[in-house]
């Protein structure tokens, strides 16, 4: 097989697909998954700075309240819910569009230049809120910095899962929700220091350490390679062998890395032929191709992947990181809500190593089914404890402690399987052609259901007129979801685990997704397109075999 000048040896051993990989390759997936951090550093900081008092006094003008202050004074000064919403929320509305417009950026000018470029906006979009004094202006720069957000969270994940090798790509990509986990553990830090500051340095300084991390990020990029399978899909197979030579510690001449470069290509041009290439429009139309009876369809991946990402919102995850400040305040019985709030981020940080060994042990598909089913027996008991201690569970030092001990659990079980995996397998389900455009959908279906959630959460624990008031019921409606987590886990989610993305490809084709763990690759995109270098040798061989046997019979 050639393509331009690059000649390509194909296998048909299933085996040598992928070459070996250094240290070398672990550490740029590694450095690559610090992406992670900014995101969470974004998404956990805002908690605690809507619950610090300075924040509270500048944004409502409330006078602070006295140390002889009632309980109900002291609950009244407080963000109003239309506030709390509105601040939330605006940065996953500007990171849904952002993740959208990722999709074609990547495409255009490479993963890590739009990764880049992501991180440009994310710069500005902070200073617009470091600089703001009013609320106007704040909203403006979780708006902006939402953009670059959605270009770094959609294509961090495309770019890691495209160049990590495939035994591990489950663990290394797991790296990236790791790293969002100490992001949002850094926030709480932040926000807990500067929680009694009387100047707007309570809220500056949380917000503009954010910039650091885009800029590390945007400098460790610099030094990074492009995708190769960006190369490929561009035609350009030089520097995808240049590429993959630097991945895999070998040289471009070197046969693995011709087996398997031919490979990559030898599935993209199966995919193009399969897949319509008709324009701009017709790039986008193909990810809703296909009928939803067939399993490998384009249509059923697209589906998979946003509804996945709708499932790991819908967990409720983050009515804790943000939303939690503010509710262990309303529990009355905790002194330190911010420290509280502190615990839960460590909580998820130490337990999300553990899903590097048991998303490649047991797979994706088994974590996330027993990962629902211990989120909803957590989230069912926070619920039941609030609703037995009634209105005494504000004043039940008991009932709030063991509250606070499920919802531990619950994040453990989230941040061992839900939160990584969900990310994993939307890095593997798509094809090459439309791979960037099904990751930015899928992630894009994230932060969608990230704002909504954000939106419609405050009026639901709000004690204000015409909220909810559900209060640690709101337990109930999260474990409910996460039911639906489960049923959708078992029926839907196919298990990806140990294969190559072109493998995933041929396994999504070939069974479904109760039976795909008992799959076992059996051919080669490269052997199935053309002749690969081991069928000539066979052909020789076996030639070779009868005419010894033909001569024999002759000297007989």
């Amino acid at each position: 097989m050639a393509l331009g000048d690059v000649q390509l040896a194909g296998t048909a051993d299933i085996s040598r697909i992928e070459a070996p990989v250094t240290w070398k390759a672990y550490m740029m997936c590694a450095f690559a998954s610090f992406g992670g951090i900014f995101f969470g550093y974004d998404s956990g900081y805002i908690g605690g700075v809507m619950g610090m008092p300075y924040f509270i006094h500048l944004y409502t003008g409330l006078p602070y309240p006295g140390a002889n202050a009632t309980a109900a004074e002291k609950a009244a000064f407080a963000l109003p819910a239309s506030k709390k919403s509105t601040i939330t929320s605006v940065l996953s509305a500007g990171t849904f569009f952002g993740a959208l417009i990722a999709g074609d950026l990547a495409d255009w000018f490479g993963r890590r230049t739009t990764i880049i470029l992501g991180c440009g906006i994310f710069i500005v979009g902070v200073i617009l809120q470091t600089a703001s004094h009013g609320l106007g202006l704040l909203v403006a720069g979780r708006l902006v910095a939402g953009f670059g957000v959605g270009f770094v969270s959609a294509i961090i994940i495309l770019y890691m899962s495209e160049i990590a090798p495939k035994k591990v790509r489950g663990a290394i990509v797991s790296g990236y929700q790791f790293c969002i986990t100490i992001g949002l553990f850094l926030a709480s830090c932040v926000d807990y220091g500067t929680q009694n500051r009387k100047d707007t340095g309570s809220y500056r300084i949380p917000i503009a350490l954010q910039m650091l991390w885009a800029i590390i990020l945007a400098i460790g990029l610099f030094l990074l390679p492009e995708s190769p399978r960006y190369y490929v899909k561009k035609d350009n197979l030089e520097k995808a062998a240049h590429v993959l030579s630097r991945l895999r510690g070998e040289s471009e001449a070197s046969e693995l890395i011709q087996v398997e470069l031919a490979e990559i290509v030898a599935n993209n041009e199966y995919e193009k032929s399969v897949i319509p290439q008709t324009g701009y429009f017709g790039s986008w139309w193909a990810c809703f191709t296909g009928g939803l009876s067939n399993p490998a369809s384009n249509l059923r991946r697209t589906i998979m992947g946003t509804s996945l990402q709708m499932m790991q919102q819908w967990t409720g995850i983050n009515f804790i990181f943000y939303f939690g400040t503010t509710f262990f305040q309303e529990l009355g019985t905790i002194h330190n809500p911010f420290l509280i709030s502190l615990v839960t981020t460590l909580v998820n940080v130490c337990s999300t190593p553990i899903s590097f060994y048991i998303i490649e042990r047991y797979g994706r598909r088994t974590i996330l089914i027993w990962g629902a089913v211990g989120m909803f027996i957590c989230e069912f008991i926070v619920g039941i404890v609030g609703v037995t201690a009634g209105r005494e569970s504000k004043h039940n030092t008991s009932a709030v402690s063991s509250q606070i001990a499920f919802i531990c659990i619950y994040i453990f079980f989230f941040a061992t399987t839900w939160g990584p995996a969900a990310w994993v397998v939307i890095g593997e389900i798509f094809p090459l052609p439309i791979r960037s455009r099904g990751v930015a959908l899928s992630t894009a279906s994230n932060w969608l259901w990230n704002c909504i959630i954000t939106v419609i959460t405050p009026y639901m624990v709000g004690t204000g007129k015409g909220q909810a008031n559900l209060q640690s019921r709101v337990f109930f409606v999260w474990g409910a979801l996460c039911v639906t987590c489960w049923v959708y886990a078992y029926l839907l989610i196919p298990e990806t685990k140990g294969l190559s993305l072109e493998q995933v490809d041929r396994m999504m084709e070939e069974t479904t997704p109760r039976t795909s763990s008992k799959w076992v690759p059996h051919s080669t995109f490269a052997a199935d397109m053309g002749l690969t270098k081991d069928q000539e040798a066979l052909g020789t061989a076996e030639k070779q075999q009868l005419e010894h046997g033909n001569n024999e019979t002759s000297a007989v």
